[in-house]
């Protein structure tokens, strides 16, 4: 991808292993500014892994990485100042309640403590969650829980967001807002990083969708470009087609079948 601008995200050669297994293979991506990257493939495509190494929470890689031209290796923190992330399983301190946390973590990112609890307070406002700031977050549903992580990620104002299924266990409404959310973000120049199963958002939520399968990146572009190139419907339907996998009608009614045994 030809591009005046440096990019945020440089990829070059990614190699990975665990024990005798290549998890990814030549992982090579460059990502800019003000894009949307869906980022999907099967179960253990390597996706997690690749956030991962960008974090800099995993080792033993080869290749280049670079992230706002640093190297992960090298063990800096500036970059991680300017990253936010929702993983797709996260560890909470949920004997916290939700001000002390999005404090904490707000601090964490060099805030100073009255401007994380301000901050932290207005966006509980918007989630909906004025009435349980004070509470503590081992009381909070799923749905709560998550836009306490997706509030965490965005308090200090990062310049990239690494996002694992961020609308996992929100209600309809918190999607609509989160949705609306990334793209004004994106507008205005901020990088997301979107991992998820669910097709029909990372469909319409994207600019450019990345699939991953066998730990190599078998296509890259808008959703326009990759529904092109397979002559399928849905992002769905292309992700089975590049990724192999049809046999779903198949295999669900096998399952039928078994569980109709008397």
């Amino acid at each position: 991808m030809a591009n005046a601008v440096e990019p945020v995200i440089k990829i070059a050669d990614l190699r990975m292993k665990y024990g005798d297994k290549d998890v990814l293979k030549g992982v090579d991506l460059e990502v800019y500014p003000g894009q949307i990257i869906g980022y999907i493939g099967p179960n253990g495509a390597g996706k997690s892994t690749t956030v991962k190494i960008m974090l800099g929470l995993v080792e033993g890689y080869s290749g280049e990485v670079r992230i706002f031209g640093e190297n992960p290796k090298d063990g800096g923190i500036d970059y991680k100042r300017r990253i936010g992330y929702v993983p797709e399983i996260a560890e909470i301190y949920d004997t916290l309640t939700a001000r002390e946390y999005l404090s904490f973590i707000g601090e964490l990112y060099g805030m100073p403590a009255a401007a994380a609890e301000s901050k932290a307070r207005r966006l509980m406002n918007l989630f909906g969650l004025e009435n349980v700031f004070n509470s503590r977050i081992a009381t909070f549903s799923k749905g709560m829980r998550q836009k306490v992580l997706i509030m965490s990620a965005l308090l200090h104002n990062p310049d990239v967001l690494f996002l694992d299924e961020p609308l996992s266990g929100l209600d309809a409404n918190s999607v609509m807002v989160v949705k609306e959310m990334l793209a004004l973000l994106a507008a205005q120049g901020k990088t997301i990083f979107y991992s998820s199963h669910i097709m029909e958002v990372v469909e319409k939520i994207s600019s450019r969708i990345v699939l991953l399968d066998g730990g190599r990146i078998v296509a890259d572009g808008s959703f326009e470009q990759l529904k092109e190139r397979s002559h399928e419907g849905s992002l769905e339907e292309i992700f089975n087609q590049l990724t192999g996998f049809n046999e779903h009608h198949e295999i669900a009614e096998q399952l039928v079948s078994i569980v109709q045994e008397v």
